[in-house]
């Protein structure tokens, strides 16, 4: 998230909570398509990690975007931590280790969400060949150790970064070495956005093995195919995973926000001030007996940030979040928006979609959870593959794409975007797998080529 929200609207019960959810339902004109995608700067020369400071550093970055977009900067003290456009609704935000983001604007086509993408690549290299930077398109840096990658000056890192080790063994790497893409797509009611988190749910691992794309851990291959979504399983149980209670009778916001309350709280943002709270109760906060900040009672501000901290599969804001996917080259960018709306925009298609996985048992989508990082397409449920039902999800979002007709100039429509998806389920083969054969292949061991064959 590029920026955290300032709305010091105090909250007056549960309630307000779930009305705050509520009024992300729009009617279907009305939705849009949000993509982000993180890549990994690096120094061509030696193909070390970019620090934040310096006359080649991630600020210096930072500040040559703002010169060159315009945008307006978004300050930590006196540290640019991001920008944000705010005509257009973008922002460039920077991840713990320094992973360079773009939150797209909100979009009406997928052929938007792909111009946008190759403009700011254009105008990211602009800034970036000159200070001899260069961007990985991987879903984690392939090389560096945790203690060699750069740390960025934020606050609400620093708070992460010390309560991680706390509920997991793996939150640190998420936070430093990890890099994805997600979209981020609307809902018209309740029972709109109950359907679309099933689904999406039930689905995030395909899309992590479609996506499979971080073989590689400090020069050597990790026994992953997505280490990036291993890492996951291993951050922080208490708000990541695949919201089982989501397929229960009974799912809607309330139940949403009554999961959201159990997890424990990171922060309390006061003005510029990020209070550490980590591990504490937001329903502490609600009462105004939290411990850290005596009578402080919740905004709306703090519930809109506590819901930016939570991390399962499929995220519930205003909106929905795909979160299952590795970062990778353009075309692979393109494409996680395009998958997901051909499913979950079309009526006829999310319940085509919903036919295909409403047979499995919590269980079953939790045991393919825990396979796709590793196996990939070759990861099984309910006596099928991956690959197999990748390429059945794919004919159904293809169908989804077409029927919406959006045409660019050229009178193409929303399809083709799908197209190096299906090459991968038709092969059953996954990036990574590429990767690793060029690793035990021609690259002789060494991962220093990807540095120059999966850099944008």
């Amino acid at each position: 998230m590029a920026r955290d929200v300032s709305d010091t609207t105090p909250i007056g019960s549960r309630d307000d909570l779930v009305a705050y959810l509520e009024a992300g339902c729009k009617p279907k004109d009305a939705w849009r398509i949000g993509t982000e995608h993180e890549k990994i700067p690096f120094y061509t020369a030696d193909l070390a990690p970019v620090p934040y400071e310096g006359e080649r550093g991630v600020r210096r970055l930072l500040e040559g975007m703002q010169g060159l977009l315009g945008w307006e900067p978004i300050m930590e003290d006196d540290h640019p931590i991001g920008l944000y456009d705010v005509t257009g609704g973008g922002a460039i935000s920077l991840e713990p280790g320094g992973q360079f983001e773009l939150s797209g604007a909100p979009l009406e086509t997928v052929h938007q969400t792909c111009c946008e993408l190759h403009a700011h690549l254009a105008q990211v290299k602009e800034i970036a060949r000159p200070l001899g930077i260069g961007f990985l398109a991987l879903g984690m840096s392939p090389k560096w150790t945790r203690e060699e990658t750069p740390v960025m000056p934020k606050s609400r890192y620093g708070i992460m970064r010390r309560y991680m080790p706390e509920v997991g063994s793996l939150g640190l790497d998420m936070m430093f070495r990890t890099a994805t893409v997600q979209v981020n797509l609307d809902f018209g009611s309740e029972a709109d956005m109950v359907k679309k988190l099933r689904v999406a749910l039930a689905l995030q691992p395909l899309a992590t093995a479609l996506f499979a794309n971080s073989p590689f851990t400090a020069g050597r291959p990790n026994g992953f195919l997505s280490m990036r979504s291993h890492i996951w399983l291993d951050t922080d149980r208490d708000r990541t995973g695949m919201l089982p209670f989501a397929f229960e009778d009974g799912m809607g916001f309330e139940r949403y926000v009554d999961w959201a309350l159990d997890v424990p709280m990171y922060f309390v943002k006061r003005g510029d001030t990020y209070h550490d709270v980590a591990g504490a109760s937001f329903r502490d906060l609600l009462a105004g007996r939290l411990p850290q900040l005596p009578g402080e009672r919740a905004t709306m501000s703090d519930w809109a940030n506590h819901l930016s901290t939570l991390f399962p599969e499929v995220r519930l804001k205003r909106f929905l979040e795909m979160r299952g996917s590795d970062g990778g080259p353009t075309g692979m960018l393109c494409a996680e928006p395009a998958f997901w709306v051909g499913l979950l925009y079309d009526e006829d298609c999310l319940t085509a979609a919903w036919d295909v996985v409403k047979g499995w048992s919590a269980a079953d989508r939790q045991a393919l959870r825990e396979a796709a990082p590793r196996l990939g397409l070759a990861a099984t449920i309910a006596g099928r593959s991956l690959a197999e039902i990748g390429r059945e999800v794919l004919a159904i979002a293809r169908t989804g794409l077409a029927r919406r007709g959006r045409l660019n100039a050229d009178g193409r429509d929303e399809t083709h975007f799908l197209d190096p998806l299906d090459r991968i389920a038709g092969e059953g083969r996954t990036l990574a797998e590429d990767l690793l054969v060029r690793y035990h292949g021609p690259w002789q061991g060494s991962v220093d080529p990807v540095f120059s064959e999966y850099a944008y």
